[in-house]
């Protein structure tokens, strides 16, 4: 027996019930190593399956995810039982731990048991726009702990998943990935609103991202106090360009206005300035004055 086998046999710790050498500890690590790359390559292989199957993108992100991580697991107690571990007693650690969980990382349970709530049910799934809180973004991976989101400022905003379950998230991709935006004007008053209507609707063909279906309309929102307030509302199929869809549209709309002379008002007042002093009241004179 040379050196280096002598080494890799050698006993470091007897822990649940098994004696660790360091040859065990190294086949454990290539057995976790291999694990991992074997579950990467299956992802692939069954994303590729399922996408042939037609399944939406959600459905297979869900599966794929799934697996990889029941494949991590066989893994893992593979290389502990090549180890020499008694997986009964490491079974008996884990329980005593899992209580600890529960009692002291509630939070990080609360999150795991969410992240497996998101991933079955899938009220969200990447490439997703949604609303969470102020924020909006899109959805680019959904983790057991934690969910990424990336929004217009790309900033990525670390969403725990209890959040998405216990709190109101609003998904603009369900049921439909477009988006509708509002965007408000108001003009003065004795305005012809009929040309209004048709200034507003001739606005977005001019825009490459606006939806010609469903149609842009105009509605007549409210008589202001200083204006007729109109809306013009259209469609545009990609979320994440609203903001500057909107501003696009503004640009246009003070454009066409100014050639069509429609006139968008501000607030005024009037007011209204009375003299303390009445008419034919004396002036009345400071204590001690002649």
């Amino acid at each position: 027996m040379n050196e280096t086998e002598s080494f890799l046999r050698r006993p470091l710790i007897r822990l649940a019930g098994g004696i660790v050498t360091p040859g065990a500890l190294l086949v454990g690590f290539v057995i976790v190593a291999a694990t991992v790359v074997f579950s990467a390559i299956a992802g692939r292989g069954l994303r590729r399956v399922l996408k042939r199957r037609g399944l939406s993108a959600g459905a297979q992100f869900a599966t794929v995810k799934i697996a990889r991580y029941v494949l991590t697991l066989i893994g893992l107690l593979v290389a502990i039982d090549s180890i020499g571990l008694s997986l009964s007693a490491v079974l008996a650690a884990s329980t005593v731990l899992l209580v600890g969980i529960g009692f002291g990382l509630q939070n990080i349970a609360q999150n795991f048991i969410s992240g497996l709530i998101v991933l079955f049910e899938q009220p969200i799934r990447p490439g997703d726009f949604i609303k969470v809180g102020d924020a909006y973004g899109i959805v680019t991976a959904i983790g057991l702990r934690a969910t990424r989101v990336v929004t217009r400022d790309q900033v990525t905003i670390i969403v725990p998943n209890s959040e998405l379950v216990n709190t109101q998230v609003i998904n603009h991709s369900i049921p439909t990935p477009n988006l509708r935006i509002a965007i408000s004007v108001g003009v003065a008053y004795g305005t012809d609103t009929e040309i209004v209507r048709r200034t507003l609707l001739a606005v977005p063909a001019s825009h490459s991202q606006v939806l010609t279906e469903p149609a842009p309309e105009v509605r007549f929102e409210h008589f202001g106090d200083s204006s007729l307030d109109f809306a013009l509302l259209i469609w545009i199929a990609d979320p994440g360009e609203d903001r500057r869809v909107s501003s696009d549209l503004r640009f246009e709309i003070e454009r066409r206005f100014r050639a069509a002379k429609i006139e968008i008002p501000f607030p005024q007042r009037d007011v209204h300035l009375r003299s303390a002093a009445t008419e034919g009241a004396e002036p009345r004179h400071a204590p001690g004055s002649s």
